[in-house]
Parts: structure tokens; C-alpha cells; sequence
């Protein structure tokens, strides 16, 4: 071959080498267009980049732009807010022009609001949301279980651990002080209450989390004063799955798991007691301490590991006429203490069918039958009385020198034991005996019809009726009791059956309207009706002669005694709502609704509750078409005035007679007599809430971190409450309007999406902060007040404060005792602290607040693949509580079980300055020594799943295991800082005496679609 010379060489290179520089500088061009929407209209401030680098621009006013220096294989990627991103390869071309679809997701995402839906950019008002994976994502009874922690403003307080136990809901702070304060909730149209009460079945646990398609919780007055007289204390909007479209679908979820109690407190051992004994009664109660061991500790005895499980069946599908969603569901859970179980059966039918374009009909019925075996814990009461009524008192007072079995097996009253010493406490194992079970019956019926009038004009009408029966049975048997306390009125037993119906009708008229493609405007007219009848009636009965027939037959009993009630109630609504949007920038809502209730006095019948809020999407304006790092940016306010008829029952303005203590001998016979019971108030009206929100939504990174922070301020005034009146007028008190709270706070939550490639990773979290106070008590006559021994309600001080002495150590030997207190060496000894030389009431102070400083959420998935993870973390920092259990067990008064740090008590030869002597029948001073922090961190739920690859005849296959309640970091000595033996009270809030402990539950599961 014959070689290139040097010169040749040089001359190929360069000719190859201006080639390609004349090549590339050939498709260096600048590319321009116009970007525009569905129908035509420019956009401005659209992002348009070139894939892969930094360079871009973003379009002028008139939605145009220019891009230079651009590459024909270069790619561009044009994405705005509300609209999905488009993907396009220059080529040859210098001028490309994109109309931009709406990203339905974005622009067209629904919430439910009151009487309707809403997309989420309209939203003016302060509305939380929450999914239904997010619900069920914890083995729950109750759905408002599963919305703790998951959205800002919302603090939900298990008060009872109990299968079926009850919560309490606060949305934005408690709003009254005698009435309630629990949110009104609202399923498919029905509307139901719920008390909170610490040892009731909670009405919410009728109803099955996993049907359940979206929860909304409407915070603000703009969003609650739909609602009315019934708005002030927050509405939870709960939406059931409905069916859709398409291929029929079976699907089958179901878990299986393991519960066991928390924890458990350290008592002392038998032979720690035993030596306790003898040094409070000053003899040989036992002869041997040292001998009498380790002993029984009865928390081993009543704690179990119980099983807890769930099996639903669901079918949904349709066609373009006729919707069906149709589920079954079976829920067990026995309880971590002995005799405790609540088992739901529910049905679920939701049907939606066209009969034309222009008329739609459907229902939504939701059955359920549940049984819940519940024992008694939680108590007000103090030492003795708290021991008695609660078997987690019982057992942490039970002597560990007695035996809860007798040789044959049967439950052994401590009364029978060591000559009858421990009559005045009880054998736990014998309060897990007595029958306590509610059997509820419960029917939910919606059922609508629609019709489109005319062009963007729609009637609906509903009808709803919520059914519900409840059965109680309660036996306290004889052979708990010892025998030698037996007598002809031993054995106790009831039966109440109550029946409950609310009927309730609304007539909805809409339109909706669109002008110029910028102006839309939606009215919404409602007239709805309601009535709710209630009866109740019961038999107690005492004196059994066995134990048989249990309360099947309370004709056997030696005393009987029957009750019974009836009430009724109405309220007549007229609502009317506009929205009016502008370029989805500009958003205004006007709401306004009269409620007229029986249950208000003569002079006010009625109330009138208004609200405006509007909402600026500023993203749209065209300062902020170049800040291309924020995605949406929206401010919102809201004014408004809602009410609180819940905080009334029936007839509390009228004038009522009663038979109560009316009893009295007239010709010696006994005759039931009838006294007036109430005084009657005309003006007796709702209470009612004034409230101001202002809110920023913001998105940033192209939606990769959305946050919202709300602030708020909420003045309830013309709250109930019992003001003492002359004894000249015959009457102690009356019920009247007087009190007035204040509640205001912050709100933050975000929500970020962190990965979204092969591994997918979202996180989210939110924090409240809640300040209350007391304005007023009475129209200015009380100043303070206590409602119990440690708790009172002070004018500008927030509710349920904690007072009393200060403790001060023990008395030790040589010491003065200061006049009126524990006069005795090794006696408590509290603070002189207004320094007069003795003590009294006025020596009392504030020392502690059961609200917290804050609430807070924190959530995290990972997907990888066919796996996901999950961890939920909630948390309470800054209140404080009163540990009314450990005042019980800390005293040395004789005959009960002491927590283990009391060993370490006072004696002569060991001056402890902590823990009190014994002394028979000695009671602890009400002191700060039993306020300890509540503050928290609890991992609610830790969750591993597994989607199984694609198996015939299978769509969906998905393994998962999780622990719920793994652990909490705290410094509470007590079962759980999560506590409130009041349950559902506005006044005395944060206190622990021996409610059902919660529980840590390990499962798994299976979800399977066919």
C-alpha cells in the first residue's frame, strides 16, 4: 500500500476538522413558539428547558419565548402548574408552537366539602384531607384512630385502649366547658355524634375503617358554617368507596395479629408488703416476711397476649349506567386484659345507576352489628374508691401474699382469706367476672336522586335515617364475694335497652356557570330537616339467689327498680353558598345559613351563621413568572360565625319537674313524690364561635414539596354553664349562657416527595400549636373554680390547670409540724407558701398544664420495586399530668399493694425525704409531687410489604407485616402518657387513674384483587 505524505496527512485532517466545525456551528439555531392552553390562552410564565442541562427561559405576558443556541437532537421540556409536561425533539424546526392539556390530577383533584365537592386549587377555607391507605394503615376499631397525627389542627386522645374504647377529638382546640366539644361527623350525608365518654363503645367503631374512600376535616369558619348551629367544633366529612366503571373486581384484605400490654408497673413483692404491713399496724400481721417470697403479682394475671383480626370482602364494578360496591367485613379483638373482646360484623351496599343523562339515583347502606365484652377501668375517684372500680387498680392493689384461686380452681375472694383481713379489697380476677356487654344494632341509609334541571343546574334530594339499638347486660355475680359478706342483697344486675332514630332530609339546588372561560360562579341552596328521638328504658335489680340465670331473670331478684326516658328534638336548616373564581387566580365564597332548633329557648329559635373567605393563586400573577422555583403559591383568609347546638340536650330551657329525691311518707306509706327540677330560661341559645384563618399553600420543585401553614383565631362565647343562683328563688342553680373561651393557634404541614425513580420515597409531617384560655366564667361573678381536687378554671388562664400544694419533703424526727397538715413524723409535708405559719387552701398554686406546647406527626414511605416500608411516628410535647394512679399507690395507708419505689419509705433508721411513712388510713396531700411531664414520641406504625409478581388470574397481589405502638420515648412513669380518665371533659383533661393500658400489636396480612 502506498503511504500518505506528511503533507496530505495535515491536508485530511483539516479538511475533516472544518467539516465537523462547520457541521455543528450549521445546527446551532435559536428556536421560538408560543405556549398556550386547552383553549388558546397564552400562558405566561411557562418553563421551557432544555432536557438535561440548565438553559431555558421562561414565556413572556403573551405566553412567548425564545430560546438561542439550541441543537436540532436537542429535546425540550415545557411544564407549568396545572398542566402536564410536554417532551418535544426540535429537529429541523425553529418555530414550535405547544398547546399544554390541564393535568386533571392537579387542576381537577376533589375534595369533599360540605354538600358538595370543591377542586383543591378552589379551596378558601382551612380543610384537611386524608387517604384511605392512610387510614387502614394501622389495625384500628375506630377511623378517627386512624387519623391521629395525620393532619395539622386535629388532636385525637385515645381515652381508653379498651376494644371499641372511646377517643376524644379537639379540632382546633376544646370550644366549650359544659356542652361538648367532640366534632360532628358526617358519613355519606348521615350525621352522628359521639360523646367521648371514657367506658362508653364509641359510636365510630360501628362503622368498618376499611370502606372508607377519604376523610375531610373542615377546620375554619368558612368551611364549617354550612354546618351551622352544629360547626363549631370542627365536621369530619367520611366518604365510602364507591363503585366505578368497569370490569367487575374481588378483593379480599385480611390480618392477623398479636397484642400484649406496653408495659407494666413495678410493685412490691410479698415479702416487701408483708414487712410494709406490720410496720403500719405496729405488729406481727405476718411472722415471717422474709418468707412470704416474691408472691402474686396480679398485673401477670389479668394482662394476656390476645389475638386481633380482620377479614373483608369487597366486589365493586359497572357499567356506564349502574354502579355496585358491595362489602362484608368480620372484625375480632380480644383485649390485653382478660374478658375484654369487641367483635363487628358490617355490610356495606352503595348503588349508583343513570337513568338518563339527565337523572341519577343511588343509596349508601351500611349495616354493622357489634358486641362489646368491656370491664370497668378508668375511675375519678381517689385511693379506696379507685381500687374498687377499676380492675387495673385492683390489680396493682391486690395483696401478693393472697391467692386468686382457690385448689379447685375458682376464683378465691380475697374477704375469704387470712381471717377476712383483706375484706376491703378485691380479687381482680372476680371484676373480669362481671358481665358488662353492649350489643349494638346499627343501620345507616342514604338515599339520593338527582336531577339536571337545565344547563349547569342540578336538584338533589336525600333522605337519611340512622337506626340504632343498644342492649345492656350487667351481672355482678355472688361467688365473687366472700362468703361471709354475703346477704340477701348480694348479686347485681340491670338490662337498658335504648333505641335512637334520626331522619333527615335535604333538598340541594346548584349551579354552576363558566363566562369567557375566566369567570365561574357556583350557588348552592340547601333546605334540610331533622329529628331525633330517643328512649331508653332500664331495670337495676339486686339480691340473687345464684348465680343461673345471670340478668335473664330479674323477676328472681329481692329489689328491683325500673327507669325510663323519652326525648325528641328537630332542627329546620336554610343554607346558601356562592363560590365565584376568576382565571383560577382569584377565589371568593360567600356562606350563609339559619338554623332553627327545639332545643333553643323561646327568644331564640333561630341563629344566623355567615362566612366569606377568598384565596389569590399569586403563582398566576406575572411577578412570579420567573421564579421558576415555585410551582404554586396560594394565600387564603376566612371570616366567619358558627354554633354549637350539641352543647344542649333536650328541654334545658324549659321548666322540668323530676322524681328524683321526691320520695317521702305520707299516712306511712311510701309515696314517689315529683319536684320542680329545673328553672326555665327563654333565652337559652346556642353557643356560638367567631373565627379568622389566614393560610399559604406553597409548592416547590415542580411540586416535589408542597407546605401549608395556617394561623387562626377562635373566640366561642355564650357558652352553657351552671351559675348559682339565691337561694330565695327555689332554686340552686341555672344552665344559661355566660362563659366565653379563646383559642389560637399556628398549623404547619408539608409533604414532600423526595425520590420518584426506581426507589420512591415520600415523607410528610405536620405540627400544632394550640393556645386556650377562659375570657369569662359567669358574666364576671367567678373568678375561678374548681371542678376537681387538683383541677380549676381560672378567667384568662387556659382550661383544666393544674392546682394544688406544693410537696415539701417529709417530715423528719425533731421537726416542727405546721398547723394543718400530715402533723406527724414521716408525715408529707407541703410548702407554707403565702409564708402565714399554716397551711390552707390559699397555699395552693398553679403546677401544671395539661395542654401541650404542640402536637406533631411524622410519616415516611419507601418503594422499591415490589417492596414498600413505612413508619408513622406521633408525639405530644410540653403538657403535663396528673398521675392520680400513682397518689394511690404511693400511700401507705395498710391492706393494698404499693408501687416498688415505696420500699424506700420513711423509718427512724431511714430518713427518706421522698416517700411517707405507713400509717392506717392515712391520706396523701393533693401536691405537684404527682404532676409529672406527658410530653412523647410514640412509633405508631412500622409497616415491611411485599407485591407478589404477576400471577393468572390474580391483578394484585401484596404480603405485608406490621407493629403497631412499637414504642414510646417518654419520661411518664404510668401505663401511657396518651390518658384521659375524664374521657371526653373540657375541664378535666390529662389525668391518669387506672384506664385501660394500650397495647403493642405485631401482624401480618394479605391484600388480594382478582
Amino acid at each position: 500500500m502506498k503511504k500518505m505524505s506528511t503533507g496530505s496527512s495535515y491536508f485530511v485532517i483539516t479538511i475533516v476538522m472544518l467539516l465537523s466545525w462547520s457541521s455543528v456551528h450549521a445546527q446551532t439555531f435559536a428556536i421560538r413558539g408560543k405556549i398556550s392552553s386547552e383553549t388558546g390562552d397564552p400562558l405566561p410564565g411557562v418553563n421551557v428547558l432544555v432536557k438535561g442541562t440548565s438553559k431555558g427561559v421562561v414565556t413572556d405576558a403573551e405566553g412567548l419565548y425564545i430560546l438561542e443556541n439550541v441543537l436540532s437532537e436537542d429535546v425540550l421540556v415545557i411544564s407549568f402548574i396545572g398542566y402536564n409536561t410536554d417532551e418535544i425533539v426540535i429537529g429541523n424546526r425553529t418555530s414550535i408552537d405547544v398547546s399544554l392539556t390541564p393535568d386533571i390530577k392537579t387542576l381537577s383533584e376533589v375534595i369533599v366539602v360540605g354538600y358538595g365537592t370543591q377542586r383543591k386549587i378552589e379551596t378558601t377555607g382551612a380543610i384537611a384531607s386524608v387517604k384511605a391507605e392512610d387510614i387502614i394503615q394501622t389495625p384500628v376499631t375506630n377511623v378517627a384512630q386512624g387519623l391521629q397525627a395525620r393532619m395539622a389542627g386535629v388532636q385525637i386522645t385515645q381515652n381508653s385502649a379498651a376494644p371499641g374504647g372511646n377517643i376524644s377529638v379537639r379540632v382546633r382546640g376544646t370550644n366549650s366547658i359544659n356542652g361538648t366539644s367532640e366534632p360532628l361527623y358526617i358519613v355519606d350525608g348521615i350525621q352522628i355524634s359521639n360523646s367521648g365518654g371514657v367506658n362508653e363503645v364509641s359510636p365510630l367503631s360501628t362503622i368498618n375503617p376499611s370502606d372508607i374512600e377519604s376523610v375531610e376535616v373542615l377546620k375554619d369558619a368558612s368551611a364549617t358554617a354550612i354546618y351551622g348551629s352544629r360547626g363549631a367544633n370542627g365536621v369530619v366529612l367520611i366518604t365510602t368507596k364507591r363503585g366505578q366503571s368497569g370490569a367487575t373486581r374481588v378483593t379480599y384484605d385480611g390480618y392477623y395479629g398479636v397484642q400484649e400490654v406496653t408495659k407494666t408497673l413495678d410493685v412490691l413483692s410479698a415479702s416487701e408488703f408483708a414487712q410494709l404491713e406490720n410496720e403500719i399496724y405496729k405488729t406481727a400481721v405476718y411472722a415471717d416476711p422474709a418468707g412470704e417470697g416474691q408472691g402474686v403479682n396480679y398485673q401477670d394475671l389479668i394482662f394476656r397476649k390476645a389475638p386481633i383480626q380482620n377479614h373483608q370482602l369487597s366486589i365493586s364494578g359497572g357499567n356506564d349506567k349502574t354502579q355496585l360496591a358491595l362489602s362484608t367485613n368480620y372484625f375480632n379483638q380480644d383485649g390485653i386484659i382478660i374478658n375484654s373482646n369487641f367483635t363487628r360484623y358490617s355490610l356495606r351496599l352503595n348503588i349508583d345507576h343513570k337513568i338518563s343523562d339527565r337523572v341519577k339515583f343511588g343509596t349508601s347502606i351500611l349495616g354493622s352489628y357489634t358486641i362489646n365484652n368491656g370491664t370497668t377501668t378508668g375511675s375519678t375517684d381517689i385511693d379506696a374508691g379507685a381500687i374498687l372500680s377499676s380492675i387495673v387498680g385492683a390489680a396493682i392493689g391486690a395483696p401478693p401474699t393472697l391467692q386468686p384461686y382457690r385448689a379447685d380452681g375458682t376464683i378465691f375472694p380475697f374477704g375469704e382469706q387470712r381471717d377476712g383481713r383483706y375484706r376491703e379489697v378485691t380479687n381482680p380476677l372476680g371484676l373480669a367476672e362481671v358481665l358488662n356487654r353492649t350489643a349494638i344494632k346499627r343501620t345507616l341509609v342514604n338515599l339520593y336522586g338527582e336531577a339536571k334541571l337545565a344547563e349547569g343546574l342540578s336538584y338533589r334530594a336525600s333522605f337519611n335515617v340512622d337506626l340504632q339499638s343498644n342492649l345492656n347486660d350487667y351481672y355482678s355475680p355472688l361467688y365473687i364475694i366472700a362468703k361471709n359478706d354475703l346477704n340477701a342483697n348480694s348479686g347485681s344486675a340491670a338490662k337498658t335497652n335504648s333505641n335512637n332514630t334520626v331522619l333527615l332530609h335535604e333538598s340541594i339546588l346548584s349551579y354552576s356557570k363558566t363566562f369567557a372561560s375566566q369567570h365561574s360562579i357556583k350557588f348552592t341552596g340547601v333546605f334540610a330537616t331533622q329529628s331525633n328521638m330517643f328512649n331508653n328504658n332500664r331495670i337495676n335489680a339486686n339480691g340473687f339467689p345464684n348465680d343461673a340465670t345471670k340478668n335473664e331473670a330479674l323477676q328472681l331478684a329481692v329489689n328491683r327498680t325500673v327507669g325510663s326516658s323519652r326525648a325528641a328534638e328537630r332542627l329546620d336548616s336554610y343554607m346558601g353558598r356562592v363560590n365565584y373564581g376568576f382565571k383560577d387566580k382569584y377565589f371568593v365564597d360567600f356562606t350563609a345559613r339559619v338554623d332553627g332548633s327545639s332545643k333553643f329557648g323561646a327568644n331564640h329559635k333561630y341563629g344566623f351563621f355567615p362566612a366569606v373567605a377568598a384565596g389569590w393563586r399569586i403563582i398566576e400573577e406575572g411577578f412570579m413568572q420567573n421564579v421558576t422555583a415555585i410551582s404554586d403559591l396560594k394565600l387564603r383568609g376566612s371570616y366567619g360565625l358558627t354554633g354549637n347546638s350539641g352543647a344542649l340536650s333536650a328541654y334545658q330551657s324549659l321548666a322540668t319537674v323530676s322524681s328524683s329525691g321526691s320520695d317521702y311518707q305520707f299516712n306511712h306509706t311510701y309515696t314517689i313524690g315529683i319536684n320542680p327540677d329545673r328553672i326555665a330560661n327563654p333565652d337559652l341559645r346556642w353557643e356560638k364561635s367567631t373565627q379568622l384563618n389566614i393560610g399559604l399553600d406553597i409548592s416547590i420543585f415542580e411540586n416535589r414539596l408542597n407546605l401549608t401553614a395556617d394561623v387562626y383565631k377562635k373566640s366561642t362565647k355564650d357558652l352553657l354553664y351552671v351559675k348559682s343562683l339565691p337561694l330565695s328563688s327555689g332554686y340552686g342553680s341555672i344552665t344559661g349562657n355566660y362563659a366565653e373561651l379563646e383559642n389560637k393557634g399556628l398549623e404547619l404541614a408539608a409533604n414532600a416527595r423526595v425520590l420518584d425513580g426506581v426507589l420512591q420515597w415520600n415523607v410528610s409531617a405536620n405540627a400544632t400549636f394550640n393556645r386556650n384560655k377562659i375570657v369569662d366564667l359567669d358574666g364576671g361573678t367567678t373568678n375561678e373554680r374548681f371542678v376537681t381536687n387538683y383541677t380549676v378554671l381560672r378567667v384568662g388562664s387556659p382550661l383544666g390547670l393544674f392546682k394544688t400544694y406544693l410537696f415539701d419533703g417529709v417530715y423528719q424526727t425533731g421537726e416542727a409540724f405546721l398547723p394543718g397538715s400530715d402533723g406527724r413524723t414521716g408525715g408529707a409535708k407541703v410548702r407554707d407558701y403565702n409564708g402565714d405559719g399554716s397551711i390552707t387552701a390559699a397555699d395552693q398554686v398553679t403546677t401544671g398544664n395539661p395542654n401541650p406546647d404542640f402536637i406533631f406527626g411524622f410519616s415516611s414511605n419507601l418503594r422499591y420495586k415490589n417492596f414498600d416500608f413505612s413508619i408513622f411516628l406521633s408525639g405530644s410535647y410540653g403538657n403535663e399530668i396528673y398521675n392520680l394512679s400513682r397518689y394511690s399507690f404511693e400511700n401507705p395507708l395498710g391492706q393494698r399493694n404499693l408501687l416498688k419505689e415505696t420500699a424506700n419509705h420513711w423509718t427512724p433508721d431511714n430518713p427518706n425525704n421522698e416517700y411517707v411513712s405507713g400509717f392506717p388510713g392515712g391520706r396523701l396531700p393533693i401536691s405537684d409531687r404527682f404532676v409529672e411531664d406527658g410530653s412523647y414520641v410514640r412509633c405508631k406504625n412500622i409497616s415491611l410489604g411485599y407485591t407478589l409478581p404477576e400471577i393468572k388470574g390474580i391483578n394484585r397481589a401484596r404480603i405485608y407485616i406490621s407493629a403497631n405502638n412499637l414504642f414510646t420515648i417518654t419520661s411518664y412513669s404510668g401505663f401511657d402518657p396518651e390518658v384521659n380518665s375524664y374521657g371526653g371533659s373540657n375541664t378535666a383533661i390529662g389525668v391518669d387513674n387506672l384506664v385501660y393500658p394500650a397495647a403493642k400489636t405485631f401482624l401480618g396480612g394479605v391484600q388480594i384483587t382478582f
